[in-house]
């Protein structure tokens, strides 16, 4: 017990040197520029000496991760074409190269205009610089890494909230460009520019091709996204106190974020550490505490978690609330112990009597307390990589409380027997479930969703991995007839993740989708994208098979069959994805 406590003890110290020693003052929002870290690789004076202009403004793909050092163009595109529905969110890229120092570059968006007064005002139309960040390669995968080896190197990957920046000589500057269409936009060509302010002003003409399909509000989409939310990083790197009024003004932006993403699951932790002591490296807290009387009684304090649920669920995530965990990965637990006033960790496996003696008088708490905050039928208790005995454990445990608890698992292993038992059930990108049982699970509204983790090389999003690969998630879902995507990390930070985003354990990015500030990233804004390409797909199946519409239906399952996660090993996520949206945006 005290080399658990002292484990915990590490992790938070950990994280208060290393904040100690870092000024990580740009996190905040009202400090926004910070410095990127010294590129490891060198610019090529004789490439940069051939470029024809001293700085060069041009459009390029967004499905490309363009070197700072590296001249990225041989010719400049001025123009951008692009297919939008009504209500979706389409992105490209500008480069910005340049062979002299530019003491500030900004930019300046417009409206888009069409035809009889139509138009797309320039409130809907973002434009962000991306920034650099330090990101190593896959390695190997989940193992320890050494981060002092020669294999790091600069990636673009989060989308600053600044409105100008210097850039030097001989490198690369990126910009995102976003248009969110309004969902009322009529149909019909949207034209328009936006000024790039360098050593000069370049104009790029924008041609948007809005097309008479809707595509719904978030809140409306199917899709199961479920990206877990930590609200301890976001107090510890804004430096404010846990579940202080200011934390909570702070979380606000990060999840309603993830709410117009089309989040579906609240993650809440019912433990201290759910997933132990040893297996994270950040402060998880819980939001129920657990208090160990003198009397040798329980006492079960649900006031943090009622406000942090309502506070989520006014940010727009409504749908299900997962529990985390009755099992974690080192099987300790944590509660406060009054006559010792301090936290003690007991250790306990599933099936034994004294687990279901720790945990049965919570459940029975807890399963009354949601039954009275009306939150009971979206409660699920979750669990992450547990061994099958255990889950069984779990399920006859609060199946005895209330048979109607619903359960989560996103599991490493696929397990017929319980899967009947599993309302939320999420397989690592590897395993497969049975089509009958996928089939049977969708009839009844079950979500069936995959996952990726660190073990894989791809599909997923690492920082250095090509954006499309957080596009080819949903595909895949789609392609599979899964219903949706889990990934464990929106926000567990590394130290300075804006500049630095390796960790000694995992492949960089593996620990986070999203930037403090808040700010975003491309990978996050790719997810996002493929997101709304499964409710495209959603969308036209369900018009093509209510008109009857068979070449319709022939055609997305073509675009579909490109859909190939065996074979990423050999035809890149960007050529899947990139033929396939072809396919889709004919319609």
């Amino acid at each position: 017990m005290k080399n658990k406590q002292t484990a915990l003890l590490l992790i938070l110290g950990f994280f208060s040197t290393s904040l100690i020693a870092q000024d990580l003052s740009y996190s905040k929002p009202g400090n926004r520029f910070y410095p990127e870290l010294t590129n490891p690789a060198k610019a090529n004076a004789a490439e940069w000496a051939k470029i024809d202009m001293p700085v060069n403004v041009s459009f390029a793909s967004d499905n490309i991760r363009y070197a700072k050092e590296k001249v990225p163009l041989s010719s400049v595109q001025d123009l951008w074409e692009a297919k939008a529905w009504k209500g979706e969110r389409v992105h490209t890229q500008i480069l910005v190269w340049t062979g002299k120092d530019i003491p500030e570059l900004s930019f300046q968006v417009k409206d888009l205009s069409g035809k009889k007064g139509n138009r797309i005002e320039a409130e809907n139309i973002t434009a962000a610089f991306v920034r650099y960040t330090m990101a190593d390669d896959f390695g190997e995968g989940c193992g320890a890494r050494d981060l002092s080896v020669d294999d790091s190197s600069l990636v673009e990957d989060p989308i600053d909230i600044i409105d100008k920046i210097p850039v030097e000589a001989n490198t690369v500057r990126p910009i995102w460009l976003s248009v969110q269409v309004p969902g009322n936009t009529p149909a019909g060509q949207y034209r328009g520019t936006i000024i790039i302010n360098a050593d000069k002003k370049h104009e790029l003409k924008i041609s948007l091709n809005i097309l008479d399909h809707v595509l719904p509000p978030p809140s409306e989409w199917s899709y199961d996204f479920d990206i877990w939310q930590y609200p301890g990083p976001i107090a510890r790197m804004h430096d404010v106190e846990l579940w202080s009024e200011e934390h909570y003004k702070l979380m606000r932006p990060y999840f309603t974020t993830l709410a117009k993403a089309g989040q579906k699951v609240i993650s809440a932790n019912i433990i201290e550490q759910p997933w132990g002591l040893d297996h994270v490296h950040f402060d998880d807290p819980t939001l129920i505490k657990w208090t160990l009387k003198k009397d040798g009684s329980w006492e079960y304090d649900f006031s943090v978690f009622d406000r942090y649920i309502s506070f989520v669920m006014d940010c727009g995530i409504t749908e299900r609330i997962n529990c985390y965990s009755m099992i974690t990965w080192d099987l300790s637990f944590i509660y406060y112990d009054e006559a010792s006033k301090k936290n003690n960790s007991i250790t306990l496996t599933p099936g034994t009597d004294e687990y279901t003696k720790y945990w049965s008088g919570m459940i029975k708490e807890f399963t009354l307390h949601l039954k009275e905050k009306g939150w009971f039928t979206k409660t699920a208790i979750a669990v992450d990589e547990r061994p099958v005995e255990h889950m069984q454990a779990l399920i006859a445990l609060v199946k005895d409380i209330d048979p109607d608890w619903k359960i989560a698992l996103a599991g490493d292993s696929y397990h017929p027997e319980i899967e009947e038992d599993i309302y939320d059930y999420c397989l690592a990108s590897y395993l497969k479930f049975d089509d009958d049982v996928l089939i049977r699970r969708r009839a009844e509204g079950k979500p069936t969703t995959f996952y990726t983790a660190c073990v894989e090389e791809y599909p997923t999003g690492y920082t250095f991995s090509p954006p499309a690969e957080n596009v080819f998630l949903a595909w895949h879902a789609a392609a599979k007839g899964l219903t949706g995507y889990l990934f464990w990390a929106f926000n567990t930070w590394v130290p300075n993740p804006l500049q630095d985003a390796r960790w000694h354990r995992y492949p960089a990015g593996t620990l986070f989708q999203f930037y403090p500030g808040p700010r975003t990233s491309i990978r996050f804004e790719k997810l996002v994208e493929g997101i709304q390409d499964f409710e495209k797909i959603r969308i036209l199946r369900e018009e093509f098979s209510k008109n009857g519409n068979e070449k319709g239906l022939l055609e997305i399952d073509n675009a579909l069959s490109l859909i190939k996660i065996e074979e990423l090993d050999k035809v890149p996520a960007t050529e899947m994805v990139e033929k396939a949206k072809k396919i889709l945006n004919q319609f």
